[in-house]
């Protein structure tokens, strides 16, 4: 491992320069400093992370706060991880990934401990009971994801609600009047986390708007329980055309149990999903979708926490528009006759 003073004794400097140089605490010639960053550079010297923040009071850590729970897709939401982790180190700050379901708790622990230097919170409620001790506290935070109210907080997300409308109006223009929404397990609307309900927002107000009726039912996800909800909504709308998957969990039974009893897809059905693309793309009918921007969200995310740390950010919401590709899942609603 090179040392402090192997760097300083290389550039022919005092080891205290090389502090200087480090910190910034100092002004130190703009010629000295950059004798001190090539011989860094030429030497492979990384500084001592503990020593580092107790010189300048900084980590050079975010934490990730991340609960992974059972019943939400894991692979996005760890797509969004990578990101965020990915665009962090291009910063220069390293990722402490928090995954319990500790609530408060761990907002309490990060902010009172000094082990990062700021947060971003997933899996966001509209009533998150983690924002009123996150507006308390003074450390920089971001949210990726919308709660009720905003004020005070930097929130970044797809925008749910017009997500929502889009896939409603892509089935009407086809024709389709009787819609079904296939939506996440019952325990995340119990939940009212916020990508959920903005969602279900755009959906319903958009089919009011265009006089469509719209028939929503939560899923728990895999074959059994997709059968239920299937055999459920065609029993209470025995016209239904039109299906919205917002459950990446359910889109493969989905259209296993369309197979199974002769409905084709999209002669008979239409299936529009809000999913990644990796899964629109690899069901076994290449799904028309609106994809979740996970690389998006999470490079904005650490952008927006940055410019905090850099005290050049501000309180703000940024919604990233939603983009629907249209594949071979959907078509004209069958004539009733």
């Amino acid at each position: 491992m090179v040392t402090l003073a192997e760097v300083a004794q290389h550039a022919g400097v005092s080891a205290s320069t090389v502090s200087y140089v480090l910190s910034g605490k100092r002004s130190i010639s703009a010629n000295t400093r950059q004798r001190v960053e090539r011989s860094i550079r030429e030497l492979g010297y990384h500084p001592n992370a503990g020593a580092r923040a107790l010189a300048s009071s900084k980590s050079n850590i975010i934490a990730l706060m991340v609960p992974l729970r059972t019943d939400m897709y894991v692979p996005v939401m760890m797509e969004i991880a990578i990101a965020v982790a990915t665009s962090a180190r291009a910063h220069g700050y390293d990722v402490l990934l928090l995954t319990g379901e500790e609530g408060p708790d761990a907002v309490r622990r990060v902010a009172g401990s000094g082990i990062a230097d700021g947060m971003i919170l997933m899996d966001v409620e509209l009533d998150d009971e983690r924002l009123p001790l996150l507006r308390e506290t003074d450390q920089p935070s971001v949210l990726i994801g919308l709660p009720a109210d905003t004020s005070g907080l930097t929130c970044v997300d797809l925008d749910f609600r017009a997500t929502g409308a889009l896939c409603v109006e892509h089935l009407a223009k086809q024709g389709h009047q009787d819609i079904a929404v296939i939506g996440e397990a019952p325990a995340v609307y119990e939940r009212h986390t916020g990508f959920a309900e903005r969602t279900l927002e755009g959906l319903r107000s958009r089919s009011r708007e265009l006089g469509v009726r719209l028939l929503h039912r939560p899923c728990e996800g895999g074959y059994d329980a997709m059968a239920v909800t299937l055999a459920r909504i065609l029993d209470e709308r025995p016209g239904t055309s039109g299906l919205i998957v917002q459950n990446e969990s359910a889109v493969e039974p989905l259209l296993a149990l369309l197979r199974q009893q002769g409905r084709a897809v999209p002669e008979d059905v239409s299936v529009v999903a809000i999913c990644p693309d990796q899964v629109a793309m690899q069901a076994s009918v290449r799904l028309t979708s609106v994809a979740i921007p996970a690389q998006e969200m999470g490079r904005h995310a650490v952008d927006h926490l940055v410019a905090k740390l850099d005290g050049r950010g501000s309180d703000e919401v940024v919604l990233i528009a939603p983009e629907l590709t249209v594949r071979g899942s959907t078509g004209p609603a069958p004539s009733r006759s």
